[in-house]
């Protein structure tokens, strides 16, 4: 009896810290992501990073960052007066950085959550390759002419085994230039969790 009563007084010590280990207070992650301009009607894939921080709870505040590789697309210009077409190939390179809250829905290890995130696009039309030094040159760049706000509603699902998981996220990046602009995004990729 006494080795029955030694088990359960040592197994209640070790369960606070059993379940110490399921919250979590730093998600640190990376994915790709798609970004669809609707203004230009063009697709962009790229790359990008993320760094949550537990604020409260099922609550964490969270920045990201994301280069989208240059789109190559036509465009075509009229003069009116000469009635000559001119073709020109632009190319467009995207960087976006937002932050806000996110609220997991759940305790579990796959779980819903929904986000509002506020931050920037960054649109550059340039000839530099898609590279390293290409998205520091971007950030290094950034200029209030070709920069506009943007207000990110969206949600997803996460699941994790261990410290290790994915993500799954989608949503409106509304950009406002002269009025507002939807813009469909998805993202996916793994994190980690401390």
């Amino acid at each position: 009896m006494k080795r029955v009563a030694l088990l359960l007084l040592l197994g209640a010590c070790f369960v606070p810290g059993a379940f110490a280990q399921d919250s979590e207070h730093i998600q640190v992650g990376i994915y790709a992501d798609y970004f669809r301009l609707a203004q230009t009607n063009t697709n962009f894939a790229g790359l990008g990073g993320r760094f949550a921080f537990q604020a409260y709870k099922q609550v964490k505040l969270e920045a990201e960052m994301s280069y989208d590789f240059n789109k190559v697309f036509t465009e075509n210009f009229t003069d009116p007066a000469t009635t000559q077409i001119t073709v020109q190939r632009s190319n467009l390179h995207l960087l976006h950085g937002m932050v806000g809250p996110r609220v997991n829905i759940g305790h579990h290890a796959i779980q819903p959550f929904l986000t509002l995130k506020g931050g920037f696009i960054n649109s550059q039309f340039n000839t530099a390759p898609a590279s390293v030094a290409g998205f520091i040159s971007s950030v290094n760049n950034l200029r209030a002419n070709n920069w506009m706000g943007t207000l990110y509603p969206g949600g997803g699902i996460e699941g994790h085994l261990g410290p290790v998981g994915l993500r799954l996220d989608i949503g409106d990046e509304i950009y406002f230039n002269n009025g507002s602009h939807n813009n469909l995004r998805v993202a996916f990729g793994p994190f980690i969790r401390f």
